[in-house]
């Protein structure tokens, strides 16, 4: 995972406080406020349709990031990541159906709980790795889908479960320009919490542990408790992520949370970059943009002579999820370090142009 950064001459940095900042110059981080107030006046101009995308890369971003603290960033594997999703909604819903917790509080509880889950799978898979660790996870995956199928009185079974809006002293979080706002914050907070992890000792030991475990071991890194961790705090992130979602579409289902959305969520950090925080963001709207660009496609393309000549018929709706394994299989051969190595390569061309080095 290459990293090309180039700062501004004369920005120095004198104290090892300014050299692990959050930002790395000052215009970045001017970039990125801009970014969040520009977020904050989307409601204002963008209608239902859009604000529902930008909605669902919010938590699913949120979710993806978890993921990629733990492959990315700590080096392990997990092909299970939709099974935490899937516990934290129904956990968020429960809190508040049968024990009457506010949605406002049943959501981060159910980061809590969804935690607990990923301790217990992540305790015996920390001492796993390589095809172990992925087999130990996909275990996990089907064993909490069997659990949201059989346990009526937490998931509500093969009906599932309602899920009561936001409501916070009176004022219901209950449409698309209402909850983007709630998603938003949820998102800034999150990611922030987990770019201020990776600057900690935590942090850079989990990074310690994925670059090379035996030199991270003998410099006196636990590496069972900190795999354990990363467990942990991605099943954090996923139960967040999970209560979000439920809350957005008021209503739960068993069947949502398969396989092939744990491979989604894998897709979203390889696009757009293993250990990287904004690439996390990048690779998740990627993914949920491109469903979107294949469905105009695919309509441009019906009843065409392209479509007559290959012979697609009915066929070509099956395009869209296609599309996801292609790209990320052309991502893995051209584009291995995501979206965000692209960003930085073509930053580092603009500030040195028109020098090639």
């Amino acid at each position: 995972m290459a990293n090309v950064s180039i700062i501004p001459s004369g920005d120095f940095k004198t104290s090892y406080g300014t050299d692990t900042t959050i930002f790395p110059t000052t215009t970045s981080r001017n970039f990125a406020i801009l970014g969040v107030v520009l977020l904050l006046a989307c409601p204002a101009f963008m209608d239902r349709y859009w604000l529902s995308l930008l909605i669902q890369i919010g938590y699913l971003g949120i979710a993806a990031l978890g993921l990629n603290i733990l492959v990315g960033f700590t080096g392990q594997i997990s092909i299970g990541h939709s099974a935490f999703f899937g516990f934290g909604a129904f956990a968020s819903a429960w809190l508040n159906n049968r024990w009457g917790v506010p949605v406002a509080l049943a959501i981060p509880l159910a980061g809590v709980l969804t935690t607990g889950v990923g301790l217990i799978f992540g305790v015996p898979a920390a001492r796993l790795k390589g095809l172990y660790l992925a087999i130990a996870t996909l275990a996990a995956q089907y064993i909490l889908q069997d659990f949201f199928g059989r346990a009526d009185w937490f998931t509500g079974g093969s009906a599932g479960t309602i899920a009561e809006p936001l409501t916070v002293f009176g004022f219901a979080f209950d449409t698309d320009e209402r909850y983007f706002y709630v998603v938003l914050v949820a998102m800034v907070v999150m990611y922030i919490l987990g770019t201020n992890l990776m600057r900690t000792r935590d942090g850079r030991a989990l990074v310690a542990v994925r670059d090379h475990y035996l030199s991270a071991e003998i410099m006196g890194i636990n590496l069972t408790k900190y795999r354990t961790m990363s467990f942990g705090i991605s099943a954090f992130y996923a139960g967040i992520g999970g209560a979000l979602y439920a809350h957005y579409l008021q209503f739960v289902s068993v069947e949502n949370f398969t396989i092939l959305f744990s491979i989604q969520f894998l897709g979203m950090i390889i696009i757009g970059g293993l250990g990287s925080i904004m690439g996390t963001l990048m690779g998740t709207a990627f993914m949920v943009f491109l469903p979107e660009l294949m469905q105009a496609l695919t309509k441009m393309v019906s009843g065409t002579a392209i479509d007559t000549a290959l012979n697609l018929r009915e066929n070509i709706a099956f395009l869209r999820e296609m599309s996801v394994g292609i790209v990320i299989i052309l991502f893995l051969v051209f584009e291995p370090d995501g979206l965000a190595h692209r960003w930085k390569q073509i930053k580092a061309y603009w500030k040195l142009y028109p020098f090639s080095h």
